[in-house]
């Protein structure tokens, strides 16, 4: 009894259709009736169009297969007319279970949130807010303040002195001024050994300045990536909805089995999870990005950007030469060998004694008198001749002279771990954007159409689905991966906007060791 209604709704259907006369875009050819196999239509049907039509197959794709059981039901409903048209059912948004458990629609960031930030808004917020440049700022003006310091002169000393107080016709009494006077350019040396300090400080400020750009840059488009996720995620969500619903009805209308309807639900539930995760790596993403900006209160909302679909191919040995002249990195290693030789300069005059110079004048009372004193005085260098900071400085020297050449070594390092990620996401971008992506779309509406007309399973379908849905997501991991490494190359391949910061401002000690004359 079974049979002969299956056999009664497939002759009412070809029946409407050999009468409708393309009441749709879209027809219903049963296997029996097609003038060429549907491997011809493959062989003879125009490619996709690329990347740009991704989601108008998607689209169309869920509009045949959402048609495919109306159709089937209502004609068979209906009597036989030459005006037999197929009606659409329309489909509710798709629902997925959040952690808790709760039903929620799934939207996207579009639906969820309205305003919107660019790279250079949060890129300048960051420059604004980030706690790691006003602390390097500070420190280049504690580096200053050392450097005013250790080239002050001394003070002089003013003072009185009595002598043969006890009988008053004896008594001198004096009033003295004393001097050290520096030797050898100590103070001038001191003076550029924190005038280097200084510099280089600057140069910090300017690479850290660069850190946070490039973190920032590659940050955002990691959230935009996320971002983008979620959109194709949910546009594929319905296509993944309407394809259960599809198998389960053509289950109860005996053209498929029970096993499609568990393919299919499988595939719902994958998707559905997928979406999940994806709101959690934007969420993720996003408080890194405010945590790189500084303003870890700001409520997420879209990022107005483009994941880059092709980008230039560099010439690495160009890149390389530039970012080494350039690096403010590089620069304030430099600055810190000068720094070292000044340095190590300022030592070897350390043991020129310093002059001190004493003049007195005063009356003595027993001769009815006045009085002129002078005593100078300096330390003799027999003992100490600064010989154990002279070796310091020496190794010191050596030791920032190997820092330029480590630092040299790390951005040709670096580099080449940023050029293999440019080239590999650049070729990736490529290949998918104009090769992959259209094969696959092409290859899914064929797979549904083959499907429909009875000539394909549906695990055939699901895998289709898969293959275009998996590599749309690499796609957009291909085109974050991309921007992420040319923000890197523009950045001289500087990062850590949040490491500690690195300060080398130095103290006054040399104006101790300028007036101590030991």
């Amino acid at each position: 009894m079974n049979r002969s209604r299956h056999a009664f709704r497939i002759l009412l259907v070809l029946t409407a259709l050999g009468s409708s006369g393309c009441a749709t875009s879209r027809e219903l050819t049963s296997p029996t009736t097609r003038r060429t196999p549907w491997h011809s239509t493959v062989r003879n049907a125009q490619p996709a169009e690329p990347v740009e039509s991704v989601k108008s197959a998607m689209r169309e794709s869920a509009h045949d297969q959402a048609t495919l059981p109306t159709q089937m039901t209502n004609v068979a409903a209906q009597p036989e007319t030459s005006d037999t048209r197929f009606k659409l059912v329309a489909f509710e948004d798709p629902v997925v279970q959040d952690a808790g458990g709760d039903a929620i629609a799934a939207t996207t960031i579009a639906d969820t949130v309205t305003p919107t930030i660019t790279l250079a808004q949060i890129e300048s917020i960051a420059l604004a807010n980030n706690p790691t440049l006003r602390g390097l700022t500070a420190t280049m003006n504690k580096a200053a303040g050392y450097r005013n310091q250790v080239g002050l002169r001394a003070n002089p000393t003013v003072g009185y002195q009595g002598q043969q107080l006890a009988d008053q016709q004896t008594d001198q009494h004096t009033a003295f001024i004393e001097q050290e006077f520096v030797t050898g350019g100590k103070l001038e040396l001191n003076r550029r050994v924190l005038g280097e300090a200084v510099q280089a400080q600057a140069l910090e400020l300017e690479a850290q300045r660069l850190r946070i750009s490039t973190d920032v840059r590659a940050q955002f488009f990691q959230a935009l990536a996320a971002q983008r996720r979620i959109e194709l995620i949910h546009e594929f969500q319905s296509v993944a909805d309407k394809g259960f619903e599809l198998a389960e009805l053509r289950r109860q209308a005996l053209e498929g089995s029970k096993i499609d309807v568990l393919q299919a639900k499988v595939q719902k539930n994958e998707i559905d999870l997928a979406y999940q995760q994806a709101q959690i790596a934007f969420s993720t993403a996003w408080k890194s990005l405010t945590a790189l900006a500084g303003t870890t209160s700001m409520p997420p909302v879209r990022l107005d950007g483009e994941l880059p679909e092709s980008d230039e191919t560099l010439d690495w040995n160009f890149v390389g030469a530039t970012i080494v002249s350039a690096s403010p990195e590089l620069q304030a290693a430099q600055t810190r060998v000068r720094q070292a030789r000044a340095y190590l300069e300022r030592q070897g005059v350390q043991a020129i004694p310093n002059l001190t110079m004493q003049m007195a004048a005063g009356v003595d009372n027993g001769t009815n008198s006045g009085l002129i004193n002078l005593q100078v005085g300096a330390p003799i260098p027999v003992f100490n001749q600064n010989q154990g900071n002279i070796a310091a400085a020496r190794a010191d020297y050596c030791r920032a002279v190997m820092e330029v050449q480590r630092i040299e070594n790390s951005i040709a390092a670096r580099l080449a771990n940023v050029s293999q990620d440019y080239q590999s996401s650049l070729v990736a971008v490529a290949k998918y954007s104009q090769e992959i992506l259209p094969n696959a779309a092409e290859s899914m509406s064929l797979a549904e159409l083959a499907y429909k007309s009875g000539e394909t399973n549906f695990i055939q379908v699901l895998v289709a689905r898969r293959t275009y849905f998996e590599s749309n997501l690499q796609y957009i991991a291909a085109q974050s991966q991309l921007a992420q490494a040319r923000a890197r190359v523009d950045g001289f391949v500087l990062s850590g906007g949040l490491d500690p910061m690195n300060d080398q401002s130095g103290d006054d000690s040399l104006r101790g060791l300028t007036f101590s004359q030991q």
